[in-house]
């Protein structure tokens, strides 16, 4: 299987690594994952949402009208990758 280098935040790492454990599997399985769950949503325009505390979360933001949850995701990642 290919090898991908990502430059990513020590707390994001310490993060990602615990979450791995706790869920008994790898960093790179995670990240495969959640780009597989991202691909998916951007090919067919829908939003996963399957853990409770994010659909708690839903009810308190408000989204803005102009934009739709794909490009939320988006603008999010973005925002993460430039700090």
């Amino acid at each position: 299987m290919p090898k991908l280098t990502l430059s990513v935040d020590a707390e994001v790492i310490r993060e990602a690594k615990a979450i791995a454990a706790q869920q008994g599997t790898s960093v790179s399985a995670m990240f495969e994952r959640v780009i597989r769950v991202m691909s998916q949503q951007a090919a067919d325009g829908t939003r996963i949402v399957d853990a409770p505390i994010t659909r708690e979360l839903t009810r308190v933001i408000a989204i803005p009208a102009a934009k739709d949850y794909p490009e939320l995701d988006e603008d999010a990642l973005l925002d993460r990758m430039d700090q």
